[in-house]
Order: C-alpha cells, then structure tokens, then sequence
C-alpha cells in the first residue's frame, strides 16, 4: 500500500535522511555518464545531488506519493525528471547503470519481487546501492505507537492494521538476495542512532513520515488526540538532560552488480 506524504513538511523534518543519502552518494563514485534511478526520490533533493554530478548522464526520481513529487518537481532539471511511480510497479528493462535508493525501501514489503525488478532495471555489471530500515529501527517509537494502538480511546480502528514497515535482520536480508539475480552481494548493518538537537525537530520527524500510516487508519476527530498522545509519549521516552532527543536508527546496507 502506497502512503501520501507532505512533502513540504517531509523537506523540513529529513535532515537526517538527507545525512544519509549524501554518504551514500559519494560512495557511488559517479564518472558524470551514468543513468540513475532513484527509488522513493521524495522530495527530490538527493536526486538533484545526483543530477549535478552528472553532466553526461540522467537522473529518474520516482516515488509513490503524489505529495512527494508536487515538491520534487520543481528541481527537476535537463538530466533529471520525476515520476509517479510505486516501486512495486517497477517495470524498467536494461535502462540503467546504478539504482540508488535511501531511507525508503522499509516502506516496501515484498523485497523478494523488488530484487528481481531492480537486477531487471540494471544494465549488464549495473550497480545496486540501498541503505535503509533494519532490525532494531526505532525501539522508542515503536513502543510508543504500539502502546497508542492499545489505548482504549484507539484500539478499535487498527483491528485489521497491517505493520507498513519492513524491517529484516542482515542475515535474513543476506538470505532473500540469494534468488535475486544479483552478484557480488553485500549486506551489512549500520548503527545510525541519532540525537536530534530538540524535541522540536523530533516532533517533526514523528509528524511527517512516521505518523502518516496510522493516522490513515483513524476517523478525522481521533487523529489530533492520537497524534498527541504520541509526541507526549516520545518526548518522554526520548528527552536527554541536555534538551535532545534520542532514537535508535539501525539501517541495512546493500551493494550489488548484475
């Protein structure tokens, strides 16, 4: 199932998605020639990272959320457009050297069809870079939710609620890319955690996208007082001495050729 974002809001809570992406980008090692596909591009700014690095080459954002490609869209540019697309749609054959994806594919959940469509998209000796949500990703919020769910003000609209969240260990992940088509496989865990500089920016982060799949599920006068019930929560849950917040960010890793 598709989620639809703000993207507005999205572009002001990321930073740390943005930190992320920016590491992976340099690690691409991009000659300026290559045709990329970005998988849930968001709000565009790291598809636009990519395109100025490549003069000769080409950028293809696509994301599901329409919220999200209302405000990439604007950055597009000669070598880079935007497209809505669910990546569960991907249907791409022979088209492109790197498929590039960060802080999106926790969103997906059949990983398995995901793998294949990506070995598909990629040229021969393409490459596969991807960083995102693994096992151990958020206990707080986690906690928080799962406790907001039970609450008996709640309960009763996530009776038939679907985890949206796809988050495997290494060795699970590792084992799913074994039929994938792809070589030179390589799966690692990362230890993200973060201290965000106030409860400010980690009510923002909360907002916009962790929010947005529950209050789906919840008629229009139950969704202030759940989303308050979850920022007062977190805030307890995550509030240091020194006024930031904490939250653990475990990311799987994967680099691949075809």
């Amino acid at each position: 199932m598709a989620h639809e974002f703000d993207g507005k809001k999205y572009e002001q809570a990321s930073s740390h998605q943005k930190e992320w992406g920016s590491k992976l980008i340099a690690e691409l090692e991009l000659k300026g020639n290559e045709r990329v596909l970005d998988l849930g591009c968001g709000d565009g700014a790291l598809s636009a990272k990519i395109a100025e690095l490549l003069p000769n080459g080409e950028v293809v954002g696509i994301d599901a959320s329409q919220g999200m490609i209302d405000v990439a869209l604007p950055k597009a540019m000669d070598n880079l457009r935007f497209v809505l697309m669910d990546i569960g749609d991907l249907d791409f054959t022979d088209e492109f050297d790197i498929v590039f994806s960060n802080a999106t594919l926790h969103w997906v959940k059949h990983h398995k069809r995901l793998l294949r469509n990506v070995s598909y998209a990629l040229h021969p000796h393409g490459r596969a870079r991807f960083n995102f949500a693994g096992e151990g990703n958020c206990v707080s919020f986690r906690k928080v939710i799962q406790e907001a769910m039970a609450d008996e003000r709640f309960r009763e609209y996530f009776a038939d609620f679907e985890w949206p969240w796809y988050t495997p260990s290494v060795g699970e992940y590792t084992a799913l890319c074994e039929s994938s088509g792809l070589r030179n496989v390589k799966v690692w865990g990362e230890n993200a955690d973060r201290y965000f500089p106030d409860k400010e920016s980690m009510i923002r982060w909360v907002e916009q996208p962790s929010l947005v799949p529950l209050l789906s599920h919840l008629p229009e006068d139950r969704r202030a007082p759940f989303r308050n019930y979850v920022v007062e929560r977190m805030v307890e849950e995550t509030l240091q001495d020194d006024g930031t917040c904490f939250e653990t960010f475990r990311r799987i890793n994967l680099a691949a050729e075809k």
